[in-house]
C-alpha cells in the first residue's frame, strides 16, 4: 500500500483515487484545449452519438453524474470554443440537445486516446484493462455506484 493509505478508511482511498485521476486526466487532455469535466462531457457525447443518440443536457447531466447547471456552464463554454453544438430539442422547447462538431469529434477522438492510454497505467497493476482482477474490481465499483447515499439517513449519522 501506498505511503498515507495504512490505515485508510475506503472512502478516502476513493476519494485519492478519484483526485489521482481528475488530475491526470486534467494533464492529459490540456494539450488539447479541455479539462477532465470537459472530457467527461465530450467523450460521453462521443459515445452517445454512435449508439444512435442526441441527447439533451439533462440527458447527459444524468449520464456523467455532474450537476444540470454544470453541465450547461461547460456545454456554453464548449460551443465558444467550436467543439459542441447546443439546438433546442424540437420535441422540448425547454430542452437544448447537444452535438459535437466536427472539430469537436476529432479533438475527443484524440483525447479518447490519451486517456484510454492512462487508463492502461491505472489497470496495469490489476493485470490490465481486460483481465479478471479488472471485471471483478469494475463489477465492485458498479455496485457502490448503484448503492444509495442518503446524507441524512440514521444509518449515515451512526456511521460518523
Amino acid at each position: 500500500m501506498s505511503n498515507g493509505s495504512e490505515g485508510a478508511t475506503p472512502g478516502f482511498l476513493v476519494w485519492r483515487l478519484s483526485m489521482k485521476w481528475r488530475v491526470a486526466v486534467d494533464r492529459a487532455v490540456a494539450p488539447l484545449g479541455l479539462t477532465h469535466a470537459q472530457y467527461s462531457l465530450v467523450a460521453s457525447l462521443y459515445g452517445m452519438r454512435h449508439s444512435g443518440e442526441r441527447p439533451s443536457q439533462r440527458r447527459l447531466a444524468d449520464h456523467t453524474g455532474l450537476e444540470p447547471l454544470y453541465v450547461s456552464k461547460l456545454a456554453r463554454a464548449l460551443e465558444t470554443a467550436g467543439l459542441l453544438q447546443r439546438t433546442k430539442d424540437p420535441r422540448d422547447p425547454r430542452a437544448v440537445q447537444l452535438a459535437l462538431t466536427e472539430q469537436g469529434r476529432e479533438v475527443t477522438r484524440r483525447a479518447i486516446e490519451v486517456v484510454h492510454g492512462l487508463l492502461q497505467q491505472l489497470l496495469d497493476p490489476l493485470g490490465g484493462p481486460d483481465s479478471a482482477r479488472t471485471r471483478e474490481f469494475k463489477r465492485e465499483l458498479t455496485a457502490l455506484l448503484d448503492a444509495p447515499l442518503d446524507p441524512l439517513s440514521e444509518h449515515a449519522t451512526e456511521q460518523s
